[in-house]
């Protein structure tokens, strides 16, 4: 049996994820289920912690951003979380996440 999808509100910046549309702002709306919110949590909190390392790193001045594996992981990071946004997203959310080109191409 299918689990039922719920109506979730994302806000990538914040890695808030709210079942409520007026509760804070909000870039995106999908339609979820409980296992992919869990996931999609998940690479929220991936991607918090590879920012934390970022700031840490970010008083080394002898290493640069192109050479950092902890920014190269969050870079990915943030790429599964839209490409997870896209799959479950309205129309609208995919229209957006497309023309900002950071999906591979098909």
């Amino acid at each position: 049996m299918a689990e039922s999808r719920k109506t979730y509100y994302i806000d990538v910046a914040s890695g808030e994820i709210s079942q409520s549309r007026t509760a804070s702002t909000w870039n995106f709306q999908i339609q979820a289920n409980d296992e992919e919110i869990t996931r999609l949590r998940e690479e929220f909190d991936c991607s918090h912690s590879s920012g934390v390392e970022n700031f840490l790193r970010a008083h080394v001045p002898f290493l640069e951003y192109h050479h950092d594996r902890q920014n190269d992981e969050q870079d990915a990071s943030l790429k599964r979380i839209y490409a997870m946004i896209h799959q479950l997203g309205d129309q609208e959310a995919k229209k957006h996440i497309e023309s900002m080109g950071i999906l591979p191409s098909k």
